[in-house]
C-alpha cells in the first residue's frame, strides 16, 4: 500500500459531528492532569504486552486491531514484527485519522491499514483473511458481544489466534450501587444530594441493560465457545482494598482531575453531572464533604479484569 494511498472502509455507523470517543480518549479520561495521563500509560503498558504475548506474534502476521483507539496496541504489534500489517479499526474516524498521522510521522504507513467498522460487523474483511485479532477494553461498549465474536472467527485463519483484554465492570457495581457510595467514597451525609448525581449517570447507562455491565468473565469463555474456538484460555485478576492516605492505586489523583474527568465516553465529568441536576448550595454541600475524601483517598476500590486468549 502505498503512503499516498492508504485503504480506508467505510461504514453506514460512522459517527456524525462531534467524536465523543476521541474526545475522551485524548482529552476527557485524563482530567487535563499530565501526571495522572502518564500513571494510566504506565499501567496500559503492561497490559498492551500481555495482550501482544498471549496473541504470539509472528513475522509476516497479519493483525487486525478492533476498537484501536490511540493505537497502544497496533503500534506495539508493528514495533515486534519486522513484517506483515496490522489494521486498525475502529468506530471513530477522528480516531482512525490520529493514528494514521501518528503511523506517518513514524514511517509505518506502508504496513497499516484502516477500517472505519464496529466489532459487531467486520464485513469490509473477507472470511480467514487475518492471523491476529487484539482488543483492549472494548467489548465493554459492545452491545452485540456474541456477534462481534463470531465476526473475530469468520475472519481469522484456521490456527488463528484471538487476544483481548476486558475490564469486568459488574464485579465492583454491587457495592458501588449503593445508596450511601458515591465512586467508592462513603457519602452517608450527602446521600440525598449524591443520588441525584448518580441518578444521571444510571440514565445515561442503564445497570441492567448496558453492555459496560452485562457481561461477566463467564459470559465472554461461552461467546468465544459458541463461536468455534478451539482453545480457551481465561486469565480473571480482581482487587479489593480500603485505601487511605497510605493506599495508592491508579485512581489516585487530586480534586481538580477527579472533577474534571470522564470515566468512560458516554457520561459526563462530575463537574458536568453536578451543573445538570444540582443546585449551587447543593453543589457546595456535596464537594465539601466528597472533596476531601479524595484527596486523602478515602475509598473502597473495587476491580476485576480478564485477558482472554483463543485459537481458531
Amino acid at each position: 500500500m502505498s503512503e499516498s494511498a492508504p485503504t480506508v472502509y467505510l461504514h453506514q455507523e460512522a459517527l456524525m459531528g462531534h467524536d465523543m470517543w476521541s474526545e475522551w480518549l485524548l482529552h476527557h479520561r485524563f482530567g487535563g492532569d499530565a501526571q495522572h495521563m502518564q500513571a494510566v500509560l504506565e499501567y496500559l503498558r503492561p497490559v498492551r504486552d500481555r495482550v501482544l504475548d498471549n496473541a504470539r506474534l509472528a513475522e509476516g502476521d497479519m493483525v487486525l486491531d478492533v476498537g484501536c483507539g490511540d493505537g497502544l496496541i497496533a503500534f506495539g504489534a508493528l514495533e515486534r514484527i519486522a513484517s506483515g500489517a496490522v489494521i486498525f479499526s475502529d468506530i471513530s474516524e477522528d480516531l482512525l485519522n490520529h493514528a494514521q498521522s501518528l503511523a506517518r510521522d513514524m514511517g509505518l504507513l506502508d504496513r497499516c491499514r484502516f477500517l472505519l467498522a464496529p466489532a459487531e460487523d467486520l464485513s469490509a474483511l473477507e472470511e480467514a483473511s487475518v492471523d491476529v485479532v487484539t482488543t483492549r477494553s472494548v467489548l465493554i461498549y459492545v452491545a452485540a458481544k456474541r456477534q462481534a465474536f463470531g465476526e473475530f472467527y469468520r475472519i481469522l485463519k484456521p490456527g488463528g489466534r484471538l487476544s483481548i483484554f476486558e475490564p469486568i465492570n459488574r464485579f465492583g457495581e454491587e457495592v458501588f450501587s449503593q445508596p450511601h457510595c458515591f465512586a467508592g467514597y462513603d457519602v452517608t451525609p450527602v446521600m440525598d444530594i449524591a443520588q441525584k448525581v448518580k441518578a444521571l449517570y444510571h440514565q445515561l447507562q442503564p445497570r441492567d441493560s448496558d453492555p459496560m455491565l452485562d457481561f461477566d468473565e463467564r459470559d465472554l469463555i461461552a461467546y468465544a465457545e459458541e463461536a468455534g474456538f478451539k482453545m480457551i484460555r481465561l486469565e480473571l485478576q480482581a482487587e479489593v482494598a480500603s485505601l487511605g492516605n497510605a493506599g495508592m492505586s491508579l485512581e489516585d489523583r487530586n480534586w481538580e482531575t477527579f472533577l474534571h474527568t470522564a470515566g468512560n465516553p458516554k457520561i459526563p465529568t462530575l463537574e458536568e453531572a453536578m451543573r445538570q441536576v444540582l443546585t449551587p448550595e447543593e453543589t457546595a454541600r456535596f464537594v465539601t464533604h466528597l472533596r476531601p475524601l479524595v484527596e486523602t483517598n478515602q475509598r473502597i476500590h473495587r476491580s476485576a479484569t480478564v485477558f482472554l486468549w483463543a485459537i481458531r
